[in-house]
């Protein structure tokens, strides 16, 4: 087996860093090995996402850049994988002939193929939706991640159809993965030294897997994987407030690793926009859920996603997305204005003023970004817990998170990666926090 380089440059959501490494995983066994030099790969992948604006030319102007670093060397192989390549499949290799291979998500099980196939000199386009064998694949390669943060994947793709959003037609339809092949891959995780998981989904919480009679849902899942002594935290990333079931609300009570943040979007303070938006949910619906919550756990944070000047936004909706604000006091939020994606039926709407919604726009992140400020600076002069997760590069500096996903930068004379530590918060900005490990401080 020859040794050859690969380089993966991962682009969006969490679910993409997590195919990036399954990935790496796989073409392993054709004797790729993992570079952090691009501009010394026999192969190239770009795992793209689609849900920024010019997602398609970003990845055209990515492919020029590339075209100049690798001038007068050998070409890589050009792979494009990901829900661009899932959305422009076929038209990609037609566009752009220094590509490849093109390989949808629910395809990534074929790499390793494709790419034999390419030596083989034969481009190659595959993005049929085969989810079911495509985690049937990867559940016999062991999952490698050893960083002590890491992604689990549990569910892919979306039955909701928002109006705005292409993951249903990049992604394909729901599916859950089969209980035992999510547990045993956490297992692997935490061998590999893994302390903390992040079970990931488009819609995370949606997860319904039926074997026996039995139907196994998220709940079951954080409260299997609360056992495990060596597994210091849980979290969970994309939900939807329609699936967000009692259940697991419950879990914040009775799971000691789950942590106290939840990441809930509801993209609009007005139940009228939220109709026409086809999210399935009112404004009431989402207090209500925040309301038990915080009932539940009254230190619980929320983040949220918010997306400015849809088409039918009048200055009475967009104020109430304000009033919104002043009734949860989210610690870190991502908002956006909106941007019509091909193929969805919010794309022949007639969109709002560009200059209005950028005003909007600034208007509410200056709320959202005080918000984080304000409870950023709250943490000052006390005393946190975090985990460490690597030392930043040339500096006595380690990087971890508290509980709340914050990020933490500290000073520490010892190595603490992978412990959980004090750490007193001496300064803080919108971002971050900034501190030193309490002094006699014993890592558990």
């Amino acid at each position: 087996m020859i040794s050859k380089n690969i380089f993966i440059k991962t682009f969006g959501c969490q679910m993409n860093e997590y195919d990036s490494n399954r990935i790496y995983d796989s073409v392993s066994k054709l004797g790729f090995n993992k570079t952090k030099d691009q501009s010394n790969a026999e192969c190239y992948i770009l795992n793209t996402c689609h849900i920024r604006d010019k997602a398609k030319e970003k990845v055209y102007h990515e492919i020029g850049r590339i075209k100049k670093l690798y001038r007068g060397k050998k070409k890589p192989i050009m792979v494009v994988a990901g829900c661009v390549a899932q959305a422009e499949n076929e038209e990609m290799l037609k566009r752009e002939p220094y590509i490849d291979i093109v390989i949808g998500p629910q395809s990534y099980h074929k790499i390793n193929s494709l790419l034999e196939k390419y030596v083989e000199e034969k481009k190659e386009e595959e993005t049929e939706f085969d989810t079911v064998s495509k985690f049937n694949y990867f559940d016999d390669i062991k999952n490698k991640d050893s960083k002590i943060s890491a992604y689990l994947t549990i569910q892919e793709g979306c039955d909701k159809f928002c109006h705005f959003c292409v993951v249903p037609y990049t992604r394909g339809p729901e599916y859950s993965r089969p209980f035992n092949q999510i547990i045993k891959e956490a297992e692997q995780l935490i061998k590999n030294g893994v302390k903390e998981i992040t079970l990931l989904g488009q819609n995370v919480n949606a997860y319904s897997y039926k074997e026996n009679s039995k139907e196994y849902r998220i709940s079951d899942l954080i409260n299997y994987l609360n056992q495990y002594n060596e597994l210091s935290r849980i979290r969970y990333t994309t939900s939807h407030p329609k699936d967000m079931t009692d259940d697991l609300i419950d879990c914040y009570s009775s799971s000691k690793k789950l942590m106290p943040f939840v990441h809930l979007p509801i993209q609009s303070g007005s139940d009228k926009i939220l109709k026409l938006m086809n999210r399935k949910h009112t404004v009431e619906d989402y207090l209500l859920i925040y309301k038990k919550l915080q009932k539940i756990n009254p230190e619980i944070k929320f983040s949220s996603d918010f997306i400015i000047g849809y088409p039918g936004e009048t200055e009475k909706e967009f104020n109430e997305t304000l009033n919104l604000l002043e009734k949860i006091n989210f610690i870190n939020s991502f908002s956006f204005i909106f941007s019509p994606r091909p193929g969805t039926k919010a794309a022949n709407l007639k969109t709002i003023n560009n200059d209005l919604t950028k005003e909007r726009l600034i208007i509410i992140q200056k709320k959202l970004f005080n918000n984080q400020i304000e409870i950023n600076k709250s943490m000052e002069k006390s005393s946190i817990e975090v985990l460490v997760e690597n030392k930043l590069e040339n500096q006595n500096k380690y990087f971890g998170r508290n509980k709340f996903l914050s990020s933490v930068i500290f000073d520490a004379d010892k190595n603490y990666i992978g412990k959980l530590i004090k750490v007193n918060i001496e300064k803080s900005n919108q971002s971050s926090l900034f501190g030193k490990v309490e002094k006699n401080m014993k890592a558990a």
